[in-house]
């Protein structure tokens, strides 16, 4: 069991079907690895990608470093006031729409460099 695994078994049940979900789909692009960094799971290739990121009404935010670079065509991340960082917050493992995330998802290791 890696650490981020041990990480996601901590959470209260919510946020650990959302975080888990979230684990599982960025686990499936090749060359994708994760650590925990700064108390939460970080996903990186080449760089670090994207972060999960608990927040306080029960809910998990998948944040994309890069997020300013990111198209944002589907419309759903949020800078939130953050100059480079964007996200998207779900509060239920419904809210999850797999198809979109992963078009994210995907720009986002082409912008890390690995096509």
């Amino acid at each position: 069991m890696t650490s981020t695994e041990s990480y996601i078994l901590e959470l209260p049940e919510n946020q650990r079907q959302i975080m888990q979900r979230l684990h599982d789909l960025m686990l499936t692009f090749p060359k994708m690895t994760t650590k925990i960094r700064y108390k939460i799971p970080f996903f990186y290739r080449r760089k670090w990608l994207c972060y999960l990121n608990p927040i306080k009404s029960n809910g998990v935010e998948l944040c994309f470093l890069r997020g300013s670079e990111l198209s944002n065509e589907q419309g759903i991340l949020l800078a939130n006031d953050r100059k480079m960082v964007a996200g998207i917050s779900y509060y239920s493992v419904d809210e999850i729409d797999e198809k979109t995330l992963l078009e994210i998802i995907n720009e986002a290791v082409l912008l890390d460099g690995f096509a």
